[in-house]
């Protein structure tokens, strides 16, 4: 009898592979039936970290998402899942347990089936305890191996690993191959030995297109007992996202497999319904790009999932580091140079961080640091001169047990800024914080929402979620998608740059500025002003961003901000600038006292920005 093999639909990272965004809650709803007519899929992949922060960011509550676009699935015998980062939840940073515990139980209420855990440092102190969590909520654990390229990464090494992940309680286990760098007769080769061990488990490969290897290493995969595949669809599979499963299916099928038939005429159903949402808007946070393989990245090893947003975030930054280039009479980058200068920096730095897998977060931490790097040399300053707090928490231990050890020069700059390694449980640093994001809910008159969602929602992206309930995540939104529309049709030639809109976002109205700068968003009537100065400015020192991003006095709701009129010593961290999902610690240049904090908090700003005024 021929071994079946099941497939599952990755609908949610594979907009997430391509671009920023993935569709609204309504296109969701309309593409769902078309997806269950195509007859061929047993799972599909409905939300994740990605999915939460995005609908976020556009004003979209994805509680309400999450559960209008799991039910029809549901109804039809089809099972959906998730990602989850472990210590991270669904976030980039670590989570309280109390939060951790929450999230399970949320997200099956809501009609998810299966979590998929991992652990980008693949450190079992982390993704052991979301096997009970996930059994406590009533969900399926599926326990990932982030699978990669290196000389610690080892056949040896993933099937110990397995192995544990297995007898903690596991139900199944998924080979993450993020990037798509894996080599495929080693995959086969782990599949094999879990399956010789433990050969009733279930066993899911989930692997990106854009290297190159995914064919192979499917087909090596399956013959060695693989149950579930992942795939995509046209108009983005392949590129930095996933196999299409019109080519997937026949070679399996070719090949002695059991696989389902398709419907045709529901898979371009589908495949029309994507084309029009990238038409609507999405298809504008889809760099060109990332619709074509490229096996340049074999060598640095990015995950498929991030190239989307990279794309994105390096035409912002090669506008910025342009910019100063023009102002210091220097040669410009083009995009491919500066693209080829981070892939040698990621491949350069990469095992001197200690070879975290390239997933996220620490793909995230890895290729920012490259790319800050990147851009500090270019302007003429030191290698690791500007480090985020999470990196030095990966790199210091926070995070869990890095594969490999860090190098001695990163140790050295640890020891000289007085940063202090951990070997503790990296979950200990972090105690409960349900109760304060509870009271904080409470006194904005927030409802909690079912099943208290919207508690966990505040819980896990604090940030985010307090820009959406502002309106201002939208706006910021509207203004953003403005802009790229603006600037589209002044490429035909039909509009003149810059313009001012105005966006009505819950009855407020926001000028928004269209070709100048970021086209942010500020209040038509009022804009929002700044702390004010603490007597005269004169002879004031000001502190600049380092960077393009989003403007904060604080990281998280525990810490205290500086305001106008405290004393500050050199070196004190005095606010973040947050880019690149990671917030970037500024610091005072010089003891004094703050005379003037100049942005408010989530303002966008860019490089050389004034930040606060110290004197």
């Amino acid at each position: 009898m021929s071994k079946k093999v099941k497939f599952s639909l990755v609908f949610r990272d594979m907009w997430q592979s391509a671009g920023k965004y993935v569709p609204r809650v309504d296109q969701l709803v309309k593409v769902a039936p078309a997806i269950i007519k195509m007859g061929c899929f047993d799972r599909v992949e409905t939300n994740g970290g990605g999915f939460e922060q995005v609908n976020l960011l556009y004003g979209e509550n994805p509680n309400k998402a999450v559960r209008q676009w799991t039910k029809p699935f549901h109804e039809a015998g089809i099972q959906t899942h998730m990602l989850d980062r472990a210590l991270n939840g669904i976030r980039m940073n670590p989570v309280p347990v109390d939060v951790r515990k929450m999230f399970y139980k949320v997200k099956k209420k809501q009609g998810t089936d299966i979590a998929r855990t991992f652990c980008g440092l693949n450190d079992t102190r982390n993704i052991i305890p979301s096997i009970g969590y996930a059994h406590d909520g009533g969900m399926i654990s599926q326990c990932c191996l982030c699978v990669t390229f290196s000389p610690i990464h080892t056949v040896e090494y993933y099937t110990k690993l397995a192995f544990e992940l297995i007898e903690a309680g596991a139900d199944e286990i998924c080979l993450k191959d993020m990037a798509g760098i894996a080599r495929p007769v080693s995959l086969g080769e782990i599949v094999k030995n879990i399956k010789a061990k433990y050969p009733k488990i279930t066993i899911q490969y989930h692997g990106h297109a854009g290297p190159g290897f995914s064919m192979a290493t499917i087909l090596e995969v399956c013959k060695a007992g693989c149950d579930f595949v992942d795939v995509g669809m046209e108009p983005l599979s392949w590129g930095t996202g996933h196999a299409d499963i019109l080519a997937v299916q026949p070679m399996l099928k070719d090949a002695g497999f059991d696989v389902p038939e398709i419907n045709m005429e529901a898979y371009m159903e589908v495949r029309t319904m994507i084309q029009e949402m990238m038409d609507d808007f999405l298809g504008y946070y889809i760099p060109a790009r990332n619709r074509q393989m490229n096996s340049l990245l074999i060598g640095p090893g990015l995950p498929g999932g991030m190239m989307g947003s990279l794309m994105t975030d390096l035409e912002t930054n090669l506008e910025s580091l342009n910019k100063w280039k023009e102002k210091n009479n220097q040669p410009k980058l083009s995009q491919d140079q500066l693209l080829v200068k981070l892939f040698d920096e990621v491949k350069y730095v990469w095992p001197m961080m200690g070879y975290p897998c390239l997933v996220t977060p620490f793909s995230q931490y890895v290729k920012n640091m490259a790319l800050m790097n990147v851009i500090q040399m270019e302007k003429g300053k030191e290698r690791w001169s500007l480090i985020a707090d999470d990196i030095w928490n990966m790199l210091l231990g926070k995070s869990g047990k890095l594969p490999g050890p860090i190098a001695p020069e990163l140790e050295a700059k640890a020891k000289e800024q007085g940063r202090e390694f951990f070997t503790g449980n990296p979950q200990d640093p972090y105690p409960d914080e349900l109760d304060t994001f509870r009271k904080e809910m409470q006194e904005n008159g927030w409802e909690l929402g079912e099943d208290e969602e919207e508690l966990f929602e505040l819980a896990m992206h604090p940030q985010q979620y307090r820009a959406y309930k502002s309106g201002k995540a939208k706006a910021d939104f509207e203004a953003d998608l403005a802009k790229r529309k603006a600037e589209k049709c002044a490429g035909k030639g039909s509009l003149t740059l810059p313009q001012t809109v105005v966006v009505e976002v819950n009855g407020e109205k926001y000028n928004v500025v269209i070709g100048a700068n970021n086209g942010t968003a500020a209040p038509a009537q009022q804009a929002a002003t700044p702390a004010a100065a603490a007597g005269s400015t004169a002879g004031s020192k000001e502190l600049t961003s380092p960077l393009e991003g989003k403007f904060y006095l604080v990281k998280s709701s525990g810490d205290t901000a500086v305001k106008v009129g405290d004393t500050v010593k050199k070196g004190q961290t005095v606010c973040y600038v947050e880019a690149m999902k990671t917030f970037n610690a500024i610091a005072a240049e010089e003891d004094g006292v703050v005379v003037e904090i100049c942005q408010t908090s989530g303002a966008s700003v860019a490089e050389d920005d004034v930040l606060m005024k110290i004197k």
